[in-house]
């Protein structure tokens, strides 16, 4: 354990004297603790080791992501003192999803990334100016625009203390953290309000809308391109288009490079083609586009998102 870790992540993550929810849980036999205390008790470093022998006992050690009200008890969404930060937990194909992050216009650079076991990651945003509802909302959209776990979007929710050990595995995988940008990010930073088509279909599962509910811009777009591909207009002006249409965008080419190629690739595999015939297609589409990492794995997520709306669709 590295216990020197885990003081400055939390010394990073919360202001002096504010008071913190620690979560230990341990999966068998299923032993679960839980300590409000002050950020300067948590820090000192006989609790600290007391931390570190749970730890090495089988316990994982967690942290709300918000400071509580002084006094509080529970860690309940109505003992949340002040929404300090906005967060994504990625737990399926992390470094695609992480790369994806990092190329978005739609969202500031993160303040750090807690890589909690191989290939997974909690993203974390230093925030300011946001309540309890609109924090939730912004869970939700990140989740999923980016692909998160959209079950862990609660102002009350944990996440991992890095400098001590993810139990779960054998051996006990080391939680780490990255540091990247130390800027307080406001709300009109993050440019969540026009989820991406894709995702707003997948999360609903293709449920019929009511006739009088409003088409919001996004579900205009795609269901325009869906048109426009079928009648067998090219990519390319489909692209541009789609991209001057929304100008509004923070980055337009993104967006609508993604929205054809997930049209594109719901249309191929409706067709007939096979999920690595369109993982070929998209990749030889945008390679001189995308560099050759990204574009490899950007097409295979996009392949397979098209094939679970399809999926979705058939159940619903």
């Amino acid at each position: 354990m590295n216990t020197s870790m885990a003081a400055e992540f939390l010394t990073r993550c919360f202001a002096p004297g504010e008071t913190i929810a620690l979560l230990l849980r341990r999966e068998e036999p299923v032993k679960i603790a839980q300590r409000i205390v002050r950020l300067e008790q948590v820090t000192a470093p006989a609790y600290m080791r007391w931390l570190a022998h749970e730890n090495a006992s089988g316990m994982n050690i967690y942290v709300a992501a918000n400071p509580l009200r002084s006094g509080s008890r529970k860690r309940t969404k109505e003992s949340i003192e002040k929404v300090s930060h906005l967060y994504l937990d990625i737990d399926i194909d992390g470094d695609f999803r992480l790369a994806e992050l990092g190329a978005s216009d739609a969202v500031p650079e993160p303040t750090l990334v807690i890589s909690t076991s191989p290939g997974k990651y909690q993203v974390l945003w230093r925030v300011e100016g946001f309540n309890s509802e609109r924090q939730e909302l912004a869970l939700k959209q990140l989740a999923i625009t980016f692909g998160g776990d959209t079950a862990c979007t609660d102002c009350n929710r944990v996440i991992r203390v890095p400098g001590f050990q993810n139990a779960k595995y054998t051996p006990a995988y080391p939680v780490t953290v990255e540091y990247m940008n130390a800027s307080l990010w406001a709300p009109d930073d993050f440019r969540l309000a026009d989820v991406s088509p894709e995702a707003m279909f997948f999360s609903r599962g293709f449920t019929q809308q009511s006739p009088s509910r409003k088409h919001t811009h996004s579900e205009q777009d795609w269901a325009w391109v869906l048109s426009e591909l079928t009648s067998g207009r090219e990519v390319a002006i489909v692209t541009e288009t789609l991209a001057v249409r929304r100008s509004d965008k923070r980055n337009p080419l993104y967006y609508a490079r993604r929205t054809v190629d997930i049209a594109s690739a719901r249309l191929a595999l409706l067709a007939g083609s096979s999920i690595e015939e369109v993982i070929k297609m998209l990749e030889a589409r945008r390679i001189a586009e995308i560099p050759a990492a990204l574009c490899s794995a950007r097409a295979r997520e996009i392949a397979h998102t098209a094939a679970q709306m399809i999926a979705r669709s058939k159940i619903a």
